[in-house]
């Protein structure tokens, strides 16, 4: 009776071990993979962050979501120095500020600066901003403008950079220019006012041959904003315009269309107006002498 007993609880042991040896196998088992060591079908596969959320911390927003560039757009012509202007979301900034640099054709670096807000910067919405760049003009046809964001972390993870294709403008030969002299009336070294007073000042034209005609059409312009400041003033029309000049034997002849003395009265006036013309001329050596005609007419013209 006992060895009965004692070989029954033996048996009912072994089954106990054999059932928990199963479950422990049954949970421990390994999911199976396919070939490619990707989880097997019907499991649901991750997905993977877009290089641009891994690339910067500015989440999915595409790159013209955060930067747009109003000038130089693409392929445009540029010269120096470079004016660039556009708007970045706040965060591209750091301190308002934020890099520029213009590359050459062969990647080189040739000009750095800094873009700069022209607004609130601490803001998530789009901030003007405005940078300049100074470089030498002689570096082939093409380049490239990069323009980085402001990553004080120094975390290679949080740069964003756009680039442009631009177009270096062809060489430009400097134009040879030459100083001439007009005259007008001035309030501050003729306090007196007498009208037929006149006093020069100095103008920078393109070189000609034609120097006559350039000096009455720089004084038909009449005085510039800067000339004005310092009391010139003109007692000539506008709209005057030159019909004729010539220069024989040292005298002047000078041909104006009836503009010149269209409302024209008083002495004073008639003989300002004579006297800028007539200075403005005699600053050449080749006219010792002005001779004035409206509409071909000598005889009874500027008259008082």
């Amino acid at each position: 009776m006992n060895t009965e007993s004692t070989a029954i609880g033996a048996f009912i042991f072994v089954l106990v071990l054999a059932f928990l040896a199963i479950v422990f196998i049954g949970n421990h088992k390994e999911q199976p993979e396919t070939m490619s060591g990707q989880p097997a079908s019907g499991e649901t596969i991750p997905e993977e962050a877009t290089p641009e959320q891994v690339k910067s911390p500015f989440g999915s927003r595409s790159l013209e979501d955060l930067i747009r560039v109003d000038f130089p757009l693409t392929d445009q012509r540029i010269s120096n120095p470079l004016v660039i202007k556009g708007k970045a979301r706040g965060f591209w900034y750091f301190e308002k500020v934020f890099p520029v640099m213009l590359a050459d054709s062969r990647g080189s670096i040739i000009a750095r600066g800094l873009a700069i807000a022209q607004a609130d910067w601490m803001t998530e919405d789009f901030v003007p901003f405005k940078a300049q760049l100074e470089f030498e003009p002689d570096y082939g046809k093409s380049g490239t403008l990069i323009i980085r964001n402001n990553n004080p972390s120094d975390n290679v993870n949080n740069n964003r950079e756009k680039r442009i294709s631009v177009l270096f403008a062809e060489k430009q030969i400097p134009a040879e220019t030459m100083t001439i002299q007009v005259y007008f009336g001035n309030t501050k070294l003729d306090p007196e006012l007498l009208l037929d007073k006149v006093f020069p000042t100095s103008r920078t034209i393109l070189k000609t041959q034609a120097v006559a005609r350039a000096a009455l059409g720089e004084l038909l312009k009449g005085p510039t904003e800067e000339e004005k400041e310092a009391g010139f003033y003109t007692s000539i029309n506008p709209g005057v315009k030159i019909q004729k000049l010539s220069i024989v034997d040292d005298v002047a002849k000078v041909d104006f269309n009836s503009q010149l003395e269209y409302q024209v009265g008083g002495s004073a006036r008639v003989g300002a107006i004579r006297a800028q013309i007539v200075q403005t001329l005699k600053q050449f050596p080749t006219v010792k002498d002005v001779t004035i005609s409206i509409d071909s007419r000598t005889e009874g013209i500027l008259q008082p």
